[in-house]
């Protein structure tokens, strides 16, 4: 039984998804949000296997929302469910940890396929996004680590050859906060120092 839970800013797609896949008898429809604060709380004390985002929330961008989630709640899938065709935001948003990135003009067949896809442990893209899209070019990787917004201005800050206390100052926190998203980036792309935390970034373009 795979456990969805809906996150979308539309009631007439919420109800769409819950009239589709509600009769399905190997999905359990755990509940739904209309802002990404909601989802989060939800997830405080429910258990999930995939949440179903949309691109445009009211009260958080979507892909700190992913981030958020792939960070807090690692055996949680994000599947992206939208009309947006950027290649940079679907880029960014896989790099933060989504599983996949489905159009919402998709059917039925589509849906319930990449949710099994996803379910599995693997990456679904639409058809049309995935012509767009090389792998190579978005950087697809099935345990890429999730950074957080401030993580990556930190992290591109770093690369410029900032110390800690150039980057407080830019960002105006503390060089302390600054020296724990370092530690934090160090251990979460599990490199052993800043050279080879550069290399990774660049290697992995998460500095474009």
């Amino acid at each position: 039984m795979i456990r969805l839970y809906f996150v979308n800013n539309h009631p007439l797609i919420l109800e769409g998804l819950r009239s589709l896949l509600g009769p399905e008898h190997d999905v359990l429809l755990t509940g739904h949000a209309r802002s990404g604060g909601t989802c989060l709380k939800f997830l405080l004390h429910t258990s999930v296997d995939i949440v179903i985002i949309d691109t445009c929330l009211p009260d958080i961008d979507s892909i700190e929302l992913c981030a958020n989630i792939r960070m807090e709640y690692p055996t949680v899938s994000v599947l992206v469910l939208s009309s947006n065709r950027d290649e940079r935001y679907i880029a960014e948003l896989l790099q933060c940890g989504a599983s996949g990135y489905i159009l919402s003009t998709a059917d039925k067949d589509e849906l319930l396929y990449a949710i099994h896809t996803v379910s599995a442990g693997d990456i679904y893209l639409s058809p049309a996004i995935k012509q767009a899209m090389s792998s190579e070019r978005i950087g697809i990787q099935k345990n890429f680590p999730p950074l957080t917004r401030r993580e990556k201005e930190v992290l591109c800050l770093i690369s410029e050859g900032n110390t800690n206390v150039e980057i407080a100052e830019k960002l105006f926190i503390s060089a302390d906060t600054v020296n724990t998203h370092r530690k934090k980036l160090l251990a979460k792309l599990e490199v052993k120092n800043t050279a080879m935390l550069i290399k990774y970034a660049v290697d992995n373009k998460l500095l474009v």
